[in-house]
């Protein structure tokens, strides 16, 4: 897995995950996104779209960043979910709390109209 870190604009960061978001790949995934919010980003948008596969710690990454970022008055968005992802979202019921947009450009819209 290899984590990216892109700037949109003055206010949004992009995190871009490629391949397996498991037990072996969840710290990396954690500490940029920690080291992001801890740095006074708070609109983080997290594209999947080269994502194969998550496992629940990468789930609980997920959903810790996007608690810390809420906690900061800002907002962690998920983009680009394949179908299995998809799947896994719903199962655990993680799509009704984490906003997730079919594309990063949607994701940003979205970062913008909040």
């Amino acid at each position: 897995m290899a984590v990216q870190v892109e700037t949109v604009n003055d206010t949004i960061k992009m995190v871009r995950v490629d391949g397996r978001l498991d037990q072996t790949q969840n710290a990396e995934l954690e500490q940029t996104l920690s080291s992001l919010l801890e740095g006074g980003s708070r609109q983080l948008l997290v594209d999947l779209s080269r994502t194969i596969y998550i496992n629940s710690g990468g789930l609980r990454c997920l959903v810790t960043a996007w608690r810390k970022a809420r906690q900061q008055k800002g907002n962690l968005v998920l983009s680009g979910l394949n179908e299995r992802l998809q799947e896994v979202f719903a199962m655990v019921g993680f799509e009704n709390v984490i906003q997730i947009c079919p594309t990063p450009v949607e994701a940003i819209v979205a970062h913008e109209e909040s």
